[in-house]
């Protein structure tokens, strides 16, 4: 219904934390069981509740594959989430460094 941004979140516990941080799907219990979450302070009804995140891996890999095709998660993997178990990464596209 309008602008959406997609993003890939980088953490071990990544799935787990974005649901907490999203709160429960259903408006209606967001507001009333988790009301500070992102759901419970924006989400309008069940299918406008503002926010998505992937429900397992599988899931996820399936919506990156979709949302960013020109990304090789195999790769990250192999060459990028090394450093990320290092510390935080810090990227510039225009320098294409971490």
């Amino acid at each position: 219904s309008g602008p959406m941004w997609a993003y890939i979140l980088a953490h071990e516990n990544a799935i787990p934390l974005w649901r907490s941080l999203m709160g429960p799907t259903k408006v209606f219990r967001a507001r009333n069981s988790v009301p500070d979450s992102i759901r419970g302070a924006y989400g309008l009804t069940d299918t406008r509740n503002t926010t998505h995140g992937s429900d397992s891996p599988a899931s996820a890999s399936r919506e990156i594959a979709f949302f960013f095709p020109e990304f090789n998660q195999q790769l990250w993997y192999e060459q990028e989430e090394p450093h990320l178990r290092c510390g935080r990464v810090y990227y510039s596209a225009e320098e294409r460094v971490h």
